[in-house]
């Protein structure tokens, strides 16, 4: 038997919600003009958890390349963010995972939202240079590990695959020069919303 799902490819289109637990507090978009349909989709929880990291991980790594505000300031902000966004993910998700039986792949990404917070504010406050010059290889290793945790959890290939591209990711760094901030971001938010777009394998 096989560790995967393989009856399903890793990633499709969305299907119609069948499960009554999986229909609720679904978000629908619907965009057309008269009867030309533009765009058409519905997003669960998990995608609506996926949707909102992807938008409050633009203006953190978009401020951080383009624009010489104040390390101190966009620390507190976005910590501030980043901890209401940990809320909403937790409440969002919860049921999912407690549906699954890995309620445990939901503390290990608090966690490691949390040491990633805590370690970045140490870094910016207290000016540890290791930090401070590491900071997109953080997060890019910690998103890998909750990815990757969240994958054998679940029985995920796709979600596997990512965290995988993460850690690569983590590779080419070093020859991308002063874009680093931009090219991390531009990976962390394509994937989210991949995620949140496609359905993905799981069990």
């Amino acid at each position: 038997m096989s560790f995967f799902n393989d009856s399903v490819p890793p990633l499709r289109r969305k299907q119609l919600i069948a499960n009554i637990h999986d229909s609720e507090k679904l978000w629908f978009v619907n965009w057309q003009i008269g009867k030309i349909k533009l765009y058409s989709n519905f997003y669960t929880p998990i995608d609506q958890a996926f949707i909102l990291w992807s938008v409050l991980l633009i203006p953190m790594f978009v401020t951080a390349q383009f624009f010489s505000l104040s390390w101190n300031l966009q620390a507190a902000v976005w910590s501030i963010l980043s901890i209401i966004g940990t809320v909403k993910m937790f409440s969002w998700t919860q049921s999912w995972v407690k549906r699954r039986h890995v309620s445990w792949v939901l503390y290990c990404w608090v966690l490691l939202m949390l040491f990633g917070i805590i370690l970045t504010d140490l870094g910016i406050f207290l000016g540890w240079g290791k930090v401070l010059l590491n900071l997109c290889p953080l997060w890019l290793g910690l998103s890998a590990l909750g990815y990757l945790c969240t994958g054998l959890g679940v029985r995920s290939r796709t979600l596997i695959f990512i965290g995988i591209l993460h850690l690569l990711a983590i590779l080419i760094l070093p020859h991308l020069g002063s874009w680093q901030f931009l090219a991390t971001g531009f990976l962390m938010v394509f994937c989210l919303l991949i995620l949140a777009e496609l359905e993905w394998d799981h069990c």
